[in-house]
């Protein structure tokens, strides 16, 4: 027998109702979403269907004061976050996440990796999140849909918050990228030559070099 899951009551649609008054560059920008965390509002979420984790900065869970007790150690590493390198989770903590309003609003339980590396977001919402909430994105329109108590929620984004976001994504990663070469360039060393008699600038004759006399008085001098 088929098993189904919740929240497929009603289809999940979108229309010209949807269109913002104009779109710049469709595509570009991210979509950035304003979910309550516990009791907190966070701002700037970002939503990427392309992760197949949650993640949870460890500055935000300070921020948020959470109880020490909910966190659990990890051991298991992942890959793919940071590019080209394995990292570690520090620990590993369930949060309650809210999408909606007071009239319709929808609570579903995710588990998040805590990270302590450098933020522009306060979190990232992957695939497990599409798939508990069984949302819809809308990345043209900057919209995030799915089912509540009294219907469809929709949240979302303006494109000009999607495009600060951007821009501070940008400027955090060049100055990360900027630090890591100067700290390259700090750590390279020029070798100087073995030999100290042969420095830049020195001549030396190679071996077996003919001696050619310069007298034109004495034309048959011999070579040595």
């Amino acid at each position: 027998m088929p098993a189904f899951l919740r929240w497929l009551e009603s289809a999940i649609t979108f229309d010209w109702t949807d269109h913002p008054d104009s779109i710049p560059q469709p595509g570009r920008y991210p979509l950035v979403v304003d979910p309550i965390i516990g009791k907190m509002r966070l701002t700037k979420v970002l939503m990427e269907d392309g992760s197949g984790l949650n993640i949870l900065y460890a500055k935000t869970l300070d921020a948020k004061g959470i109880d020490q007790s909910r966190i659990r150690p990890t051991g298991a590493p992942f890959h793919g976050f940071v590019p080209g390198k394995q990292a570690m989770p520090l620990e590993q903590i369930d949060l309650p996440i809210t999408f909606g309003n007071q009239t319709n609003y929808r609570t579903e339980t995710l588990m998040f990796e805590v990270v302590k590396f450098h933020r522009t977001y306060h979190m990232i919402l992957g695939r497990p999140c599409y798939a508990k909430f069984m949302a819809v994105p809308n990345y043209t329109y900057l919209k995030l849909k799915m089912l509540g108590p009294q219907g469809v929620i929709t949240v979302g984004t303006s494109f000009q918050r999607a495009y600060e976001c951007e821009v501070e994504c940008c400027e955090h990663a060049a100055t990360i990228v900027a630090s890591t070469e100067l700290a390259a360039i700090g750590e390279r060393t020029i070798e100087e030559p073995s030999d100290s008699k042969q420095s830049a600038g020195s001549f030396e004759p190679a071996k077996g070099v003919n001696k050619i006399p310069m007298d034109t008085s004495n034309p048959d001098g011999k070579v040595l």
